[in-house]
């Protein structure tokens, strides 16, 4: 297994569709995956450490979680079947729950729990980049821009599916 870094969320151009990209530990491969709105917040409140006077539904989820004595091992995202990204969340005991990729992600950064996928899902949907000046300037531009995104800017869309997927 290989394990992920959330680099972040954005919204890509001219659809308006919230993207949180990640990145391969220790290597050279990106993994874009579409995803709703809501889920685009929830994880972008999470890596800017936003605590909203209530809980939302992932805090929530992770304060049941520890509630029932639980604890949350892992974050698999596991396939990519036509076009629609597939996670598990792994927890101790052995229990493993089927999840969107997003929610996963959203409870992992909530959890400090690491994400992980496998070498041949990295092969099919990875996008490798060289290190090189520019990609490191264009990463540098992205989390720029991470770091000026806000809740607004994911409002959802009309024609938005609540599934995730691959373009």
């Amino acid at each position: 297994m290989k394990e992920l870094d959330v680099l972040g969320v954005r919204v890509e151009m001219p659809t308006n569709s919230p993207i949180v990209l990640l990145r391969e530990r220790d290597g050279r491969r990106y993994v874009p995956i579409w995803i709703a709105a809501p889920e685009a917040t929830a994880i972008a409140y999470a890596q800017q450490a936003v605590e909203p006077p209530r809980p939302l539904t992932h805090d929530l989820m992770v304060s049941v979680i520890e509630a029932l004595g639980r604890r949350l091992d892992q974050v698999r995202i596991t396939a990519l079947q036509d076009g629609i990204f597939y996670a598990e969340l792994h927890f101790d005991g052995g229990t493993v729950l089927s999840a969107r990729p997003s929610d996963a992600i959203a409870l992992a950064l909530r959890s400090a729990t690491p994400i992980l996928t496998t070498e041949d899902l990295l092969d099919e949907v990875g996008v490798t980049m060289a290190v090189e000046e520019e990609d490191e300037d264009e990463v540098e531009r992205f989390r720029e821009f991470l770091d000026e995104v806000s809740a607004e800017d994911f409002e959802e869309s009309p024609d938005r599916g609540d599934e995730e997927g691959h373009r």
